[in-house]
């Protein structure tokens, strides 16, 4: 054999020997890959599988909160709470819409769950109108309400006038509620009944609570003002609706009192005066710095006013004799703004009082066929004005 066979022999047995190397070698790194992609695969389990744990960890707490606010927003807002709320549902509001308003009112916990609760329940053909509902209400019970067109209690409305005193505040009671002329007026007399209201209300009620030879302590705290009333609404609560709103009005000025040289009691009386002698908020004004221009000169204010009220009647008509009725009440006989107010006034009336208008005047006179009203600096003056506006 020649060198050069046995040299193509031999390069033939290499090539023979690499290629059962490489076919030695191939089930190993085939073996070596499917146990990384095993590893790997193993690894992307473990991580969609925490991945699907985690949102159904977050579906869950999602889903509880979720049910307990739903749940916890149908229980009443407040369920002992004793309050009675004034709604108006307007012509074609919808159940979202009305969900909103009640929420806005604090009726309820939430208007999104009224509004998926009523559709849900299939409740609809709510009626607009003026309703009294109470954060103790559940939703069904405010659902059925809704639905009747009637409110949740069978209210009645109690109208306060301006200018009203406490002996007409109980008629009126007498005539809109199951209380009685008789029970309003007591209850008015009642000091128990007040030092309750005080500890309630002190910024408003200290200076009455001082007040001597008064008829009704809380003449002239019972703001004039529309309220409603229901059958389970016992007379106390009726009546402290009324001296709330008097402190709730009074927020407002409290800064303004203290800053003048009245109390709240000196407030409430001359305003009770001025309530009943001037209409308009010009003449209310001037009225007001006139009284006070007497008190600085400690003149009596001599108000008709204080003279009806001394006398326990309504009249138009004062006589002489009416004059010299014996009474603290009585300002014709008595400097100063008497025990305390003589009826109940509105805040306007307040308002002059607290904000006159300055003037050298210390006798007005009122026409009363026109409401026009005529001031004087010195009596001649005043008679004068008598003479040419008022009827023999």
């Amino acid at each position: 054999m020649s060198d050069k066979n046995q040299s193509e022999d031999n390069q033939t047995s290499d090539k023979k020997q690499k290629t059962n190397n490489k076919t030695n070698n191939k089930p190993k790194d085939v073996k070596k890959r499917k146990n990384r992609r095993n590893k790997e695969d193993r690894v992307v389990h473990k991580i969609v599988l925490v991945i699907i744990l985690a949102l159904v960890v977050v579906g869950l707490i999602f889903g509880f909160s979720t049910y307990n606010y739903v749940k916890s927003s149908i229980k009443p807002l407040e369920p002992n709470s004793e309050e009675s709320v004034a709604v108006t549902i307007p012509n074609g509001s919808s159940n979202k819409q009305i969900g909103e308003i009640l929420e806005n009112e604090n009726v309820i916990n939430s208007g999104m769950v009224f509004n998926y609760y009523t559709k849900f329940n299939n409740q609809d053909g709510f009626q607009a109108g003026e309703y009294v509902f109470s954060p103790s209400m559940s939703l069904d019970e405010i659902v059925n309400s809704l639905k009747e067109g009637e409110s949740a209690f069978d209210q009645a409305r109690i109208a306060v006038p301006e200018g009203y005193d406490v002996e007409e505040i109980a008629e009126e009671i007498d005539q809109q509620t199951e209380f009685s002329e008789d029970e309003f007026l007591d209850l008015m007399k009642d000091e128990d009944f007040f030092d309750e209201l005080h500890d309630s209300y002190p910024e408003l009620l200290d200076d009455a609570a001082e007040a001597e030879d008064v008829r009704y302590r809380l003449e002239g705290y019972l703001f004039p003002a529309t309220y409603d009333y229901q059958p389970d609404m016992s007379l106390e609560e009726l009546v402290e609706q009324m001296v709330a709103t008097t402190d709730s009005t009074l927020e407002g000025h409290y800064d303004e009192i203290k800053n003048s040289d009245l109390n709240v009691q000196e407030t409430m009386t001359v305003a009770s005066l001025v309530e009943k002698e001037g209409v308009t908020e010009e003449d209310r004004k001037d009225i007001a710095q006139v009284f006070f221009n007497r008190t600085e000169a400690d003149m009596p204010l001599q108000s008709d006013i204080s003279i009806l009220y001394a006398l326990g009647e309504h009249k138009e008509t004062v006589t002489y004799e009416d004059l010299e009725v014996d009474s603290p009440y009585n300002l014709y006989q008595n400097v100063g703004y008497g025990p305390g107010p003589f009826d109940n006034p509105s805040e306007d009336s307040i308002d002059a009082v607290l904000n006159p208008t300055d003037n050298d005047y210390y006798y007005f006179v009122a026409d009363v066929s026109t409401g026009e009203v005529y001031y004087a600096e010195t009596y001649e003056e005043h008679n004068e004005l008598i003479d040419e506006h008022m009827d023999n």
